[in-house]
């Protein structure tokens, strides 16, 4: 199993395979080859970042049964696409900020995210995983009180830091053979499901999304969160844990 990351070390910001506690540093980045520089840090030496840098961050709603029923919405027949900006992107362990100005309620949502290993259009059901350098944790943080009823949902999901996503990048985990996913909420479990139950799986989105727009390497897809989505707010600490990744943790806090 490989496990990449993205991380600072002192002025630097590099790409590393983990092994164990040690980083394995990469000559470049994650889509040129992955070769390792020969360069070798302890993982308590260096800040874990968010593991790969998109230039699109495209987002499912209402992909699990068990989340389309707590809504009373009926099951979709397509995918329900939305995206977020590049600036609601953060790091594992940094902040989430709780936006005051606007909102009043904010909630977390524990998704399995797959990230784009190669340029992508108009590919085959049966390819598309040829396409998926491999997944992590992300939690689509979401002003409840501004959701749309019309299900324009982009001021909701997009305030600054409200993309989390990591610790790292897992390569050789099969959604399709079901992976427990939680989410918990000062160590109190809010969410637990299995990606057994997305209505779309990962395959048919990738397949899907290359037919409207080209996936490039680094781009993300959150496909969708379980039932048990709920409210947090400063002081609280979210963590979201997938199974054969690991957990992304990320306290609330006010907007400065």
């Amino acid at each position: 199993m490989a496990r990449y990351i993205r991380f600072q070390h002192q002025d630097r910001t590099l790409y590393g395979k983990l092994s164990g506690d040690t980083v394995h540093v990469l000559k470049g980045g994650l889509f040129d080859g992955r070769e390792e520089s020969g360069e070798t840090l302890p993982l308590s030496a260096v800040r874990l970042l968010a593991p790969c840098q998109p230039t699109k961050v495209i987002c499912v709603g209402f992909n699990y049964r068990d989340h389309a029923e707590e809504f009373n919405t009926p099951l979709p027949e397509k995918p329900n696409i939305f995206m977020k900006p590049l600036t609601s992107l953060t790091d594992p362990e940094a902040p989430v900020y709780f936006p005051k100005a606007l909102a009043k309620q904010v909630d977390y949502e524990a998704e399995l995210v797959a990230v784009i290993g190669k340029s992508a259009r108009h590919v085959s059901h049966e390819d598309a995983l040829d396409y998926v350098l491999g997944y992590t944790i992300g939690n689509d943080v979401t002003a409840r009180d501004m959701q749309d009823p019309t299900q324009q949902w982009t001021v909701c999901k997009g305030f600054d830091t409200f993309a989390p996503i990591g610790p790292w990048i897992e390569t050789d985990i099969d959604p399709k053979a079901g992976l427990d996913i939680s989410s918990w909420v000062n160590g109190e479990r809010r969410q637990h499901s299995n990606t057994k139950n997305l209505i779309f799986d990962v395959p048919y989105l990738v397949s899907w999304l290359s037919k409207a727009m080209t996936l490039e390497p680094g781009d993300i897809i959150f496909t969708g969160t379980p039932s048990g989505i709920g409210p947090v707010n400063p002081g609280d600490v979210m963590e979201m844990r997938i199974q054969g990744i690991g957990s992304l943790l990320n306290p609330i806090e006010n907007e400065p």
